[in-house]
């Protein structure tokens, strides 16, 4: 039980939400300045690419066993140490002369990430008392969902400003103000253990995100087919099958119990946060080219567009702990899926080209009140299904879960939205030249560059056809979030949300 007075926990929850809102705002913040990446560092989209998805892939490699390791060696400590590497590797990015350099230095940032996130909501479940842990978890949860919209928005401001390197002063004043807080207000933590930490175990969890992760994020560009994609999918699903093994053998010595998947709490919970987070990220894939190819709107604009599903998000994420108190984590689940499903067959049902923005505001909004309803509830869920002294490897978990979920997304709904508009788009170019033809169905971007005196057909065409592809993917959003709401009434958690309370606390020391 938590014996801190109310302004102490409310310090300690800003200082965690304020460094998880900087890991957050570099995952998306360098997407608006591809185009000047290039351009100065002189480099090729595909090391564009590299340069932004490393962070993302160092970080879900690196995070059950970073978890792990805060939970031994003390959260506080490795809050302070994260903020330090990361503030330091962003310095690096915003300073980076050439393209390698960047690239070393969004890894290193990655690796701070992957040190400063788990603990960050470790603290909460650690820190917070029961009846203050629910509302604690769902303000952290509408940063998590909600941050990184936010960090695009004001990243996209300072580069039409400035230029990208000033993308990174968000994070670096974001730390800085953390780990001022951090120091002053957040407590110290840490497992009281009697095994050596499962070495094994970590490999094998980083080997399996890392490939799989890698798998998914590349696939849809080098082709699924591509002896790098299947070589790095095969190690991701051998690691992933040793990992489980492993851990069964390990039992209290293990990195991760993976028989607690048996428990409603944690398999529903994590199967929740996959599917949502997934279909979230695919939003993102079809909104932005919508906003930017189809209606003609900035980077700067399009992520303004976003903001009031971001903002819907943040407010329903903190009254989901409140809905689940009264009426319980699995209702207070189903409804948020119901809501977020009734969105997506919006979206999918009004969508036009004449109706542009407004025929896709009403389902943004639907979305984002279901998802902040969805995501607290699963998060205690998955917290609350490991003992206190194990809550960096719950909180790892978590942002696992939600990382794969968004590699899934991407991948999985960004082919259907291109397949659907490959499909639609040869119709409607009939009496074009095949070489603006062919360039027009590589995608509506290249079609509307690519038009020139067939401008009015082949503009036209890609738009009508790029709504086409946006109705098949949002229709399959449909189908997953129906799938889900059975699922979590079937086998949703049927208890409000405690970690650990039961259990033997871990050993504590205010600072």
């Amino acid at each position: 039980m938590s014996t801190y007075e109310p302004r102490r926990l409310r310090a300690i929850l800003v200082a965690v939400c304020v460094a998880l809102m900087a890991v957050i705002a570099s995952v998306s913040g360098l997407n608006v300045a591809q185009p000047e990446l290039a351009v100065e560092l002189d480099a090729a989209q595909s090391t564009i690419l590299w340069i932004i998805n490393v962070y993302t892939l160092t970080l879900a490699a690196l995070l059950l066993p970073l978890g792990a390791i805060g939970d031994r060696w003390g959260r506080r400590r490795m809050l302070i140490a994260g903020l330090a590497v990361f503030g330091v590797a962003s310095a690096a990015a915003a300073l980076a002369p050439t393209a390698e350099v960047l690239l070393a230095a969004r890894l290193a940032s990655g690796v701070g990430a992957a040190m400063i996130m788990p603990i960050t909501l470790a603290v909460i479940t650690s820190t917070f008392p029961a009846q203050e842990r629910g509302r604690a978890i769902g303000v952290w949860t509408g940063v998590a969902g909600g941050g990184g919209i936010l960090g695009m928005f004001l990243s996209a401001a300072l580069v039409d400003v400035a230029t990208w390197r000033w993308s990174f002063v968000l994070p670096l004043a974001l730390v800085v103000v953390a780990l001022v807080m951090t120091v002053r207000s957040v407590p110290d933590s840490r497992e009281r253990h009697g095994h050596r930490f499962d070495g094994v175990g970590a490999v094998a969890s980083v080997v399996a995100v890392a490939g799989l992760i890698f798998a998914l994020q590349e696939g849809p560009v080098r082709g699924w087919a591509a002896p790098e994609i299947l070589a790095a999918l095969a190690a991701g699903l051998v690691a992933a099958a040793g990992f489980v093994a492993w851990e069964l053998r390990r039992r209290e010595a293990s990195l991760l119990d993976v028989r607690l998947f048996r428990e409603r709490g944690l398999a529903g919970g994590s199967v929740t946060l996959l599917a949502v987070f997934g279909v979230q990220a695919g939003i993102f894939v079809v909104l932005f080219p919508f906003l930017q190819a189809v209606l003609g709107w900035t980077a700067l604009l399009s992520t303004v567009a976003l903001m009031p599903m971001a903002v819907l998000m943040m407010l329903s994420s903190g009254l989901a702990a409140r809905l689940a108190a009264r009426v319980g984590p699995r209702a207070t689940m189903a409804t948020g899926i119901l809501l977020a499903g009734a969105g997506l067959a919006l979206m999918a049902s009004i969508v036009s080209v004449p109706g542009g923005y407004l025929s896709v505001l009403p389902g943004m909004l639907a979305m984002g009140a279901g998802m902040g309803l969805s995501m607290t509830p699963a998060t205690e869920a998955i917290t609350a299904a490991l003992p206190r002294e194990r809550q960096g490897v719950a909180s790892a978990l978590n942002d696992v879960t939600r990382e794969f979920g968004t590699a899934l997304g991407v991948a999985l709904l960004g082919a259907l939205l291109s397949a659907g508009y490959r499909d639609a788009v040869g119709a409607r170019l009939s009496g074009v030249p095949e070489e603006v033809a062919g360039r027009a169905r590589e995608g509506v971007a290249t079609a509307i560059d690519a038009a020139g005196p067939y401008a009015d057909t082949v503009v036209l065409a890609a738009r009508e056809s790029f709504v086409a592809g946006w109705q098949q993917a949002m229709w399959a959003g449909v189908v997953v979030m129906a799938v889900l709401f059975v699922y979590v009434l079937a086998r949703g958690p049927q208890r409000p949300a405690v970690p650990g309370d039961d259990r033997e606390p871990a050993t504590a020391t205010a600072s």
